[in-house]
């Protein structure tokens, strides 16, 4: 494992993910990069009625604190290099597998909230999606 990319997007399940995906790169010397997929972009968003550049902001401002705060986790535990990105995509998964493969990550590392029965069938499982259609091997962490 040379280079780990792990999806962020605040949620408990993805702490857990930063956490892990920290030590995982710290056992294998390896690059770490956070990635957090934003599903509506500005230049969406302003074509509609219910456009707010306040409401983004604060948004986007919530994303750079999640990745700030995962970025602060890695270095306090010296971990080097460790890299943020955002990506816009609607298909979440998608977004994380396209990145993971075009900027050659080998290892991908995502939470999961655990759903079951009609709710997974409903919602759908990012993880489910990344594991089945990544190029490299995927670590879900619960």
């Amino acid at each position: 494992m040379k280079k780990i990319l792990c999806a962020t997007d605040g949620s408990h399940s993805a702490q857990k993910a930063v956490d892990f995906a920290i030590e995982l790169a710290k056992l294998a010397e390896a690059e770490l990069t956070f990635i957090h997929v934003v599903m509506s972009t500005a230049e969406e968003i302003s074509h509609t009625y219910f456009w707010d550049s306040n409401v983004l902001g604060a948004a986007n401002d919530q994303i750079q604190i999640e990745l700030h705060e995962a970025m602060q986790k890695a270095h306090d535990r010296e971990l080097e290099p460790v890299f943020c990105t955002t990506v816009p995509g609607h298909n979440i998964a998608k977004a994380i597998i396209d990145y993971a493969e075009s900027n050659d990550h080998d290892h991908v590392v995502t939470g999961s909230v655990g759903r079951t029965g009609v709710s997974k069938v409903l919602l759908g499982s990012i993880a489910q999606q990344v594991i089945s259609k990544a190029h490299c091997p995927v670590t879900v962490v619960r």
